[in-house]
């Protein structure tokens, strides 16, 4: 019986570290929304590129510029869209767990989190500047992988698994230049909602 509630007081002193040392109010929701929305993103560059000549004339139908601030723009809302929808719905599953959203470890989380993906924006503007589009689309994998990885240590030890698949989709990436769109979607989208399921399920459906 003593034994039993030793193993108890254990369990409860393990419990209130991993709570302390990392941030457990990620929501599986905001990751399999945040596919969805990766997924229709996708999707609409590729008819927006698809449908950027003239299939008959082979004119095409758009400024390159514009068609370039276009996709931008895409890939813009999609970010806001899933960053707002993170937020929103770890605040309430924070919430619900009576913990705080906004503390030293999440602080830390999100520097962890930030360094490698601002560096990674850096290096895709420098891509762009000297016109290698192609490897922005498996630049972002790689170092939105990185950042999952870095991050890991200070929230659910699963991010970590979807920071490694990112990281070897967008090496694979490289070698498939002109189908970035498509990796890019498999990516942020279909490992997105695998991931959030698992965490959906294995976390609580909060």
């Amino acid at each position: 019986m003593v034994e039993k509630n030793y193993l108890k007081e254990i369990s409860e002193i393990k419990s209130i570290m991993n709570k302390s040392s990392r941030f457990i109010s990620l929501s599986g929701l905001s990751g399999i929304l945040a596919g969805i929305y990766a997924l229709i993103g996708a999707a609409i560059a590729i008819y927006i590129l698809e449908n950027y000549k003239n299939s008959y004339s082979g004119v095409s139908l758009l400024p390159i510029s514009y068609l370039e601030y276009l996709l931008l723009s895409i890939a813009l809302v999609v970010l806001v869209l899933a960053i707002l929808t993170a937020f929103v719905l770890s605040s309430k599953k924070a919430k619900k767990s009576g913990e705080k959203l906004w503390h030293a470890t999440s602080k830390r989380l999100l520097i962890n989190f930030a360094i490698p993906l601002f560096t990674g924006g850096v290096f895709c503007l420098v891509l762009y500047q000297n016109n290698l589009i192609g490897l922005i689309a498996p630049s972002t994998l790689i170092f939105y992988g990185l950042a999952c990885l870095n991050a890991s240590k200070y929230t659910l030890g699963d991010i970590r698994y979807l920071g490694i698949i990112n990281i070897v989709l967008g090496l694979i990436a490289t070698q498939f230049i002109g189908y970035g769109l498509y990796f890019w979607a498999l990516g942020f989208g279909v490992f997105h909602i695998v991931y959030g399921t698992v965490l959906y399920n294995k976390y609580g459906k909060k």
